[in-house]
């Protein structure tokens, strides 16, 4: 049985952890607000593709410091909440604790080794179309679980194949070692940055976006964007990369959005400096032109700054 902390209860969270403590481990959820004291009273309620399940009592704090050293930490919050995440997971982290970023952008990890050093972490991603439906409730929609891993120095170690082990032990998880794990970071970021950029902009759900031509041309712009600046990075991104993400992109069901779409729909901060942003960002810093993502981060950056309380200010 290990030790396993869960720093981020929504969907991606909220299912991994719940199978998780359902295959035994000792899991405990650092949560907050309404979502905390349904876990803690309730326990947590999973409505799954895969099979419902539910799991109480349940282990949820706000307060890593309530934990004390755990075997992993999967770090599950939103892409713009790592940094804060890392600093306050300190009193979790033992002498060989693992932790696993599952964010959809591309920094998350680099975030975390500069602040809790990188001896402790190790590359991640997930799949899965999932949610919090209501307080102490995730639901899973869409998509065959599953969780990738990886070192950063790409070198086979057997702590990842360890965790790999205990991941696959949990029903509905699939689990891959991959050689490259930067490579598959980026094979995601690819979809999931398409898919949140022209969804935020149309307010649509993927299968009308990808269905109308001239929004399909879009989508098929920022992942031409985003792969030339993976390469321009030294990402050994394939050549059929872009195929690849298109192909997802068709599989995925008519209804799907993105959870940065939602969080904009809502109103709600979201990951756009991390997705549309970052291509931008690290397209100037690499000599790649990146128009069509800079326009997506230039008209939803008015309605992100009011989200998160920043007012703009005249400029000279």
């Amino acid at each position: 049985m290990a030790k396993i902390a869960i720093y981020g209860a929504g969907g991606v969270g909220g299912y991994f952890g719940g199978r998780l403590a359902e295959a035994g481990h000792d899991v405990t959820f650092i949560a907050r607000g309404e979502h905390l004291t349904a876990l803690q009273r309730d326990g947590l309620k999973v409505t799954s593709i895969a099979g419902d399940f539910t799991v109480a009592p349940v282990n949820a704090t706000p307060l890593p410091s309530e934990v004390g050293p755990v075997d992993y930490v999967i770090v599950a919050v939103k892409a713009w909440q790592v940094a804060e995440a890392a600093e306050a997971m300190h009193p979790m982290l033992g002498q060989d604790t693992l932790v696993v970023p599952l964010e959809n952008g591309v920094e998350a990890a680099d975030h975390l080794a500069r602040i809790i050093g990188r001896q402790h972490v190790i590359g991640g991603l997930c799949g899965i179309l999932a949610w919090r439906e209501a307080p102490g409730h995730i639901r899973h929609a869409g998509v065959d679980p599953f969780i990738r891993i990886g070192e950063l120095d790409k070198h086979p170690s057997e702590r990842v194949q360890q965790l790999k082990a205990i991941l696959d032990g949990a029903n509905g998880v699939s689990a891959e070692v991959v050689d490259d794990i930067h490579v598959a970071i980026w094979s995601k970021f690819l979809f999931i940055c398409a898919m949140s950029g022209i969804g935020s902009i149309t307010r649509a759900p993927i299968g009308v976006t990808r269905a109308l031509p001239d929004t399909r041309q879009v989508i098929e712009d920022i992942l031409s964007e985003i792969y030339q600046v993976a390469r321009a990075k030294g990402i050994a991104l394939p050549s059929n990369a872009i195929t690849r993400a298109m192909a997802f992109i068709d599989s995925l069901p008519e209804k799907s959005t993105a959870s940065m779409q939602r969080d904009i729909m809502q109103g709600l901060p979201s990951e756009l400096d991390a997705q549309n942003g970052a291509v931008v960002r690290l397209g100037i810093e690499y000599s790649v032109d990146t128009p069509v993502n800079r326009v997506i981060h230039a008209a939803l950056l008015p309605q992100e700054m009011h989200a998160r309380g920043v007012e703009a200010g005249p400029s000279h």
